[in-house]
């Protein structure tokens, strides 16, 4: 709830930093004594900084990550079909469908609540909307997201993805996510 959301739209930006600029993968590399330097080290990289984002879901979580993402100037695209398009357009957002949220989005963060309706709301052929390379961030309820869609789709290296909630808890120490390079994982 209310209490909990600065602390997770801080881990939410924190991620999505960690996946655009490939900290992670660097982070390994330099501990296996396999770095990379110059330009090479950020070929997949790319800036927050005027980026497409999308937030699906406007929210405690919503409301706490939209005034971190302003020093970026990123062009913010909701979909949020519980708040009406005019409202969300006060807040400097583009009220959007689910498909262009996902097609526009170099950032996507899923944060809505889970209800009945919206179980597996993003599944594989929502994932394949999304531009390659672009980056997933699931810090709501791992329900909205097809999770096997994800992994697929991550393993294959179309996008990256950051996660702290999951179907299973604990999550499993043989899922495929946990030696993935383009994924961070948190407990939360």
């Amino acid at each position: 709830g209310g209490a909990f959301g600065k602390a997770v739209a801080e881990m939410a930006l924190g991620m999505a930093l960690a996946l655009a600029r490939g900290i992670p993968q660097a982070d390994r590399l330099l501990r296996r004594g396999q770095e990379v330097y110059g330009r090479l080290s950020n070929q997949d990289s790319f800036l927050i900084s005027g980026a497409d984002v999308g937030l699906v879901g406007f929210g405690n979580l919503g409301r706490s990550l939209l005034p971190l993402l302003e020093p970026f100037r990123c062009r913010v695209r909701v979909h949020d079909p519980w708040l009406p398009p005019r409202w969300l357009a006060e807040f400097g957002m583009i009220p959007s469908s689910l498909d262009e949220v996902l097609a526009r989005s170099k950032i996507l963060f899923v944060l809505a609540g889970a209800t009945a309706e919206n179980q597996a709301m993003i599944g594989k052929s929502q994932l394949d909307r999304m531009p390659k390379g672009a980056c997933l961030v699931l810090v709501s309820r791992a329900s909205l997201v097809d999770f096997d869609a994800l992994t697929a789709k991550v393993r294959k290296g179309d996008i990256r993805a950051a996660v702290d909630v999951f179907p299973q808890e604990p999550f499993p120490k043989s899922h495929p996510l946990r030696a993935l390079d383009n994924v961070v994982l948190s407990a939360h």
